[in-house]
């Protein structure tokens, strides 16, 4: 722990230089040096300050369940990790090495409803998607709080609950794209992973933490992960035991804590995010596995590891856990404010 420490103290100097640096930038954007396109649909923002994962998919999937049964809908993402470049729209011959895993995430689970497309650029992108698909009005960009040079009608801003931006630093001594002061273009923010049941002190002390920061107007909404029933990566409900987790996503912990507490886990295996996944990981996985344990791993970690397995004839023996966002007791608020921002031009229902 005082080697880490010493790390962190001999690495905020350059802290420093980075949070001065994107400070500059923003206030380049702030300022109209830089331009901010308008994109011709309405344009929702999901993003963080911190590098990995904050549970922007889930809410991006909310956000995308709530209003595409009504609002002709669009998600625009850099398709992160993926082997292209440019625009390309979501088809049913795409792979997650195309377009990226969450994007393929959403495609599987919204398509036809929904258009997916990722683009390095997201103006660019808007406006491509704007040409092919003139009746989406609503766009949503997954992971863009950075990306200014497209500008939002609403910009929302995840906060971790288990890895606060406010107790946290630039790149490199913290894991902070930008200093925490960034927070003040939020439209919102939104706690992500907070447990299901957290103590009104605790939210307060969030809330008061997070106010530093932010516009003092700014809503601050508090939401949880709920993990749903096993499926089979063969089809259908799946009733486990003993389970092997694998994981490749920016923070395991949540998931592996949720496994430990409901299963007997013989093992964890842990990738980087966005891993890349071979038949030789799946060779491994399955290596010396007893009949009565399963693989089991993110639905993330599905969408990219279902065509080794089925190829590998394992099918049967990996499963994942499907999980989305609730909103709790915040959810009839948070709705009554997400729809007043999209105002008469959406009619999602309430």
């Amino acid at each position: 722990m005082k080697e880490h420490n010493w790390i962190k103290i001999a690495l905020t100097p350059f802290s420093w230089v980075y949070g001065l640096i994107t400070n500059l930038r923003n206030l380049g954007y702030d300022h109209q040096l830089f331009a901010s396109k308008k994109a011709s649909q309405f344009v929702i923002s999901i993003g963080n300050l911190t590098v990995g994962g904050t549970g922007k998919t889930p809410v991006t999937e909310y956000l995308t369940s709530l209003f595409s049964g009504n609002a002709p809908t669009a998600i625009l993402s850099r398709g992160y990790g993926r082997q292209t470049r440019g625009f390309i729209e979501a088809g049913s011959a795409s792979t997650p090495a195309e377009i990226g895993d969450e994007p393929m995430q959403y495609f599987l689970k919204f398509n036809p409803d929904v258009l997916v497309a990722v683009c390095e650029n997201r103006f660019v992108g808007a406006e491509n998607i704007a040409l092919s698909a003139p009746e989406r009005k609503l766009l949503l960009l997954d992971d863009a709080f950075q990306h200014r040079a497209i500008a939002r009608d609403v910009n929302l801003l995840l906060n971790d609950f288990q890895r606060p931006f406010y107790q946290d630093l630039p790149f490199p001594a913290g894991r902070l794209r930008e200093t925490r002061n960034g927070a003040k273009r939020a439209d919102a923010i939104i706690v992500t992973k907070a447990p299901l049941t957290l103590a009104g002190h605790l939210r307060e002390d969030i809330t008061r933490a997070i106010r530093q920061f932010s516009k003092p107007e700014t809503p601050i909404f508090f939401s949880s992960l709920e993990y749903g029933a096993p499926k089979s990566y063969a089809g259908g409900d799946i009733s486990l035991k003993k389970v092997k987790m694998a994981a490749g996503i920016a923070n395991p912990l949540p998931f592996a804590a949720y496994l430990r507490a409901r299963f007997d886990v013989t093992d964890e295996v842990v990738f980087r995010d966005h891993h890349n996944y071979t038949p030789a990981d799946v060779e491994e996985l399955i290596k010396n596995l007893k009949n009565d344990t399963f693989v089991v791993t993110t639905e993330k970690d599905m969408v990219k590891l279902k065509p080794l397995v089925e190829a590998s004839g394992a099918a049967g023996k990996f499963a994942y856990i499907p999980v989305k966002v609730s909103f709790g007791s915040d959810t009839g608020r948070f709705h009554e404010w997400i729809f007043k921002q999209t105002g008469h031009l959406f009619q999602a229902e309430r």
